[in-house]
């Protein structure tokens, strides 16, 4: 009899790794320092947006092109890295990924001038794309189905841990010593990470490859944006982190002006909040693998919703407890949606790869277009106006959760024997 834990998700089609286990734990090492790598550099400019602001003579809103640049590149690539990881490899793609984003972080710092940056940046963002467009299909394949919302949460994990390094890495150095010295330090972290990951990473036992075909494509495409619940979860992953990363985009611009008047290294504390992800993604994995996706993610929503409306006090503490329970909120969502559209579409007979490409497809694309909103946000009303577009879409993004609650779930076929 299947529970509403393992509905959405893949029959013990294979072994696979279990918890305990030396590979379980060196897949869960390399995709946690993977993850630590993509997120130092997709976000390293954030907490420089001041200074670069400053340094290149661009608005507020500008500024948030260094971020936005990088998330757009990503979600581009994304659909071209999805479906021609079902021909090369998982593996493949992973390590490449690595290797050319921690090069191209290092040229990212000696950009001339802001035209260059942002350029660079959009390359950044391609290379970058290698990891989440495999990471979750690579362990949807590999590790053992009891484990897979787990070992989900653990990567989601780490891109949380990488969220808060590079702001935490890169601000206190930019203030000793320049946003340049501050994107090297970025680079340095990133380039550390993709050396565990080439040596830890074992190798897929359970890729099938696939022969590329334009028809092929168009149908695992089609297969992908079928399932009105894989709609659903595209939308709410888009819906979340750009409340995230609209309020991100703009909280350095509070805390250093009136009434807290804090430097770009004291802000960089915030960020501090960040580790709170790990354990939230963690936690709601568990939760989720007893009982079910469907009845987690929606108390993700309204942790992250009653956190944006706490920063609207005036009181520092109450502001950084505020943004904690967005943190805590939103890793908790992506967490749980990531694994989540995995497991639906191989169950509704989607391919899992392209399916998590449009998941993070629409994931970038909202974190550049509804994160950007921050910055016009803050320039035309202020910090009430970012809560207004970040409490909107958390809005939106918890009826969606709850929508998700009405749709049935879908179990995957036993292999015959």
């Amino acid at each position: 009899m299947t529970t509403l834990a393992q509905a959405d998700t893949v029959p013990a089609e294979h072994e696979g790794h279990l918890p305990g286990t030396p590979e379980f734990r060196r897949v869960l090492t390399a995709l946690f320092a993977a993850g630590i790598a993509t997120f130092v550099l997709l976000y390293d400019t954030q907490a420089l947006l001041p200074d670069l602001s400053r340094a290149f003579h661009v608005s507020p809103a500008a500024s948030t092109l260094s971020v936005s640049a990088a998330t757009i590149g990503l979600a581009l690539a994304l659909l071209v890295f999805g479906p021609l990881s079902e021909a090369v490899g998982r593996t493949v793609l992973i390590r490449f990924s690595m290797a050319a984003s921690a090069v191209l972080a290092i040229i990212c710092a000696a950009a001339p001038d802001w035209d260059s940056l942002i350029a660079l940046r959009l390359l950044a963002g391609v290379a970058l794309a290698g990891l989440p467009a495999v990471a979750t299909a690579y362990l949807r394949e590999e590790m053992h189905p009891s484990a897979q919302a787990r070992a989900a949460g653990i990567y989601i994990g780490g891109t949380a841990i990488g969220g808060m390094a590079a702001r935490i890495v890169t601000a206190p150095i930019a203030e000793s010593a320049g946003w340049r010295w501050a994107l090297v330090a970025a680079a340095a972290v990133s380039t550390a990470c993709a050396v565990v990951v080439a040596v830890t990473l074992p190798p897929s036992r359970h890729f099938v490859p696939t022969r590329l075909r334009g028809r092929t494509v168009l149908a695992m495409q089609r297969r992908a944006l079928a399932d009105p619940a894989l709609l659903a979860l595209y939308a709410l992953g888009a819906c979340a982190v750009g409340a995230l990363v609209a309020v991100f985009n703009a909280v350095g611009f509070r805390l250093t002006g009136a009434p807290f008047h804090l430097g770009v290294g004291l802000v960089s504390l915030v960020f501090l909040t960040y580790p709170l992800g790990t354990v939230s993604s963690t936690v709601s994995g568990r939760l989720a693998d007893r009982l079910g996706r469907r009845a987690i993610a929606p108390i993700g929503c309204a942790v992250a919703f009653g956190g944006v409306l706490l920063t609207l006090t005036g009181s520092l503490p109450v502001v950084i407890v505020g943004i904690a329970a967005l943190t805590v909120g939103f890793f908790c969502v992506h967490g749980l949606a990531s694994g989540w559209v995995t497991a639906r579409s191989h169950a509704s007979g989607a391919s899992p790869s392209q399916a998590a490409a449009f998941y993070l497809f629409a994931y970038y694309i909202g974190s550049s277009v509804f994160g950007s909103l921050g910055g016009r946000a803050w320039s035309a009303g202020g910090w009430p106006g970012v809560v207004t577009v970040a409490g909107s879409l958390l809005g939106i993004a918890g009826v969606l959760a709850l929508l998700l609650r009405r749709i049935p779930p879908l179990v995957a076929p036993r292999t015959s024997g």
